[in-house]
């Protein structure tokens, strides 16, 4: 039987997509779960200005659903990451930015942000589906 030798970067950032992972499932359940929810955030970006809000809500909102999911597995992280690299940088610079929301208000985002540009660099780490695969 082959010894698992996990390191404690492993461990940490098992936890840190653990932990962000559901984060984000839990910010965009309720849009995937109910139309009327996925509709006010179609509003809300209509209001802020973005083209094809509904396209744009709907994007958003699945692409956060889905690597959320994978980050949680470990599976396909980096392809994941780099999903809300762009989905993050876009919230910052097309909402929070644009409208003036002060750092405490675009903290989330920011933070959701590092933490993709953090797991995209690093990888999932051997706590995870990827690794499982790789060694298969």
């Amino acid at each position: 039987m082959e010894q698992k030798n996990y390191d404690k970067i492993d461990w940490v950032l098992f936890i840190i997509r653990i932990v962000f992972g559901f984060r984000i499932f839990y910010g965009v359940a309720d849009n995937v779960f109910s139309w009327e929810h996925m509709v006010q955030f179609e509003k809300f970006l209509a209001s802020n200005g973005f083209p094809l809000p509904l396209l744009c809500a709907v994007t958003s909102v699945y692409a956060q659903f889905f690597s959320s999911l994978s980050w949680i597995l470990g599976y396909q992280v980096r392809v994941s990451s780099l999903v809300m690299i762009i989905n993050f940088f876009v919230a910052i610079i097309g909402f929070h930015v644009a409208s003036g929301d002060s750092y405490l208000g675009m903290a989330p985002a920011i933070h959701l942000f590092a933490i993709a540009i953090m797991l995209y660099s690093l990888g999932s780490g051997k706590v995870s589906l990827d690794h499982f695969f790789k060694r298969s």
